[in-house]
This record gives C-alpha cells, structure tokens and sequence, in this order.
C-alpha cells in the first residue's frame, strides 16, 4: 500500500511501484477522495459555496502532487489536435503545455470548481469517485496495450506482471483492483446520496471509457499521461452528475 500511496501522493515517503502496486490502488483511491469530501464538508461549514469549492479544488491538487492533471493536459495535447500516431506520442512526452493542454485544464478545473460550488457536501460519494478513478487506472493497466515502454506506467505492465504470463496479466491480473474497487466505489456511492450517488458513479464510468476509447484510437493504446487523463475526466464528469438538479 505504501508504493501507491508513494505513487498516487507524495506522501508515503520513496517507494518504487510494481505490478503488484496497482492492488492497492482502489484502496488508496478511497483514502484521498474521503479526505477531499471531508475537506469540503468542512469547509462549507466555514465559508460560502464558492469559497469552500476553491478550497476542495486545491486540495485535491495538492493530495495528488498535480500528478494526473499534468496526465490530462499531456493527453489533451496529445490526442485531440490532428496528427500523426507517432507525432501524438511525442507530443505526450514533451513536459510542455500546449493551447490543447491548456485549455483542457481550464475546463475541467472550472467544471470541478462549479460541482463543487453547486451541491451539497457529499464526502462519501467524493470517496466513491476518487476509488472509481483509480480502479479504472489499475484495470486499464492490466487489460490494455501500452505504447510507451520506458515511460511513468512500466513499472506496473513490465516486471513480475509481465513475467507471469500474458494471460494473468490481461484478465486475472485486473480481478483483484476490478472486484475490490468496484465494491468500494458501489458501496460509498450508495452510502453517501443512493441512486444519486450510483448516477454520478455511472457518469464517471462514461467519462473514463470515452478518453480510454479516444486513446485506443489515437495511440493503439495507452500511456501513463492516458490513465491520469481518463482518472480525471470521469471525475469531474461524476461530479457534474452529482451536482445536477434532481
């Protein structure tokens, strides 16, 4: 658990990841987006909508050490303006932001910043997001084809993942994350505004399929910057969902 809270944070000290890494995922999944929903709830007791939205906004920001917004604008840059497969790839790579990039970033974090501003603190379906999110990266790494090798996500497809065989690696290898994340995110969503919750949840899944589909499309594949992408995206959209009148 302490390599993905390493990996996923930058708490958790230094700690290289492994395939087996990516287990432990969902769990630390719940552990960050609890936190976050427990920073909002306070925070709405404290200040005005808006003021606590900004607050949860950049909280999550920090929490996550900005790791997979840089995945999304890297992804945005990448995947959406017109080019060559190859190009795409090299474009993914490069630590500069775009207008792609950079517009992306502005309209998911203005999307966040309104869900968070139009609804009701929820903590437990934040936790129930956050998990979703991280299941979906653990599955995607397990199930699908990478195109990068060498890059931020080798460590979880090569090593002892790849040594047991393709067939454990694509199939039984995404059980463990599938099944406990599922049950988790399921589980808090219901929790926390029942079939509200489960919508919101549903929203995400969408989300999260659209940027890996696009990927699959644009790359043959996915790259670590993709599963943050993906992670991000069917967040937002989760919460845009949850803050929906009803």
């Amino acid at each position: 658990m302490r390599r993905a809270l390493a990996f996923l944070t930058p708490f958790g000290g230094s700690a290289v990841p492994t395939s087996g890494t990516l287990d432990w995922f969902p769990v630390v999944g719940v552990a960050i987006g609890l936190v976050v929903g427990a920073v909002w709830w306070l925070a709405a007791r404290a200040w005005p909508p808006a003021g606590a939205a900004g607050i949860v906004v950049v909280s999550d920001i920090v929490l996550t050490g900005y790791l997979h917004l840089d995945g999304l604008a890297d992804s945005a840059d990448g995947l959406i303006a017109p080019m060559e497969r190859q190009r795409r790839l090299e474009v993914m790579a490069d630590p500069s932001v775009g207008a792609f990039g950079a517009v992306t970033l502005i309209a998911v974090l203005l999307l966040r910043f309104g869900a968070f501003a139009s609804a009701a603190p929820a903590p437990l379906v934040v936790g129930a997001l956050w998990c979703g999110s991280r299941t979906a990266m653990a599955v995607v790494a397990r199930c699908g084809h990478y195109v990068r090798p060498g890059g931020l996500a080798t460590a979880f497809v090569d090593g002892a993942g790849r040594a047991e065989g393709a067939a454990h690696r694509h199939l039984a290898g995404a059980i463990v994350p599938g099944v406990v994340g599922t049950a988790l995110a399921l589980g808090l969503a219901i929790a926390g505004r029942g079939t509200h919750g489960l919508a919101a949840v549903g929203g995400e899944v969408v989300g999260i399929t659209a940027v890996v589909v696009l990927a699959q499309k644009r790359i043959g594949g996915f790259t670590g910057d993709v599963l943050g992408a993906a992670g991000v995206v069917g967040e937002t959209i989760g919460l845009v969902v949850l803050a929906a009148k009803w």
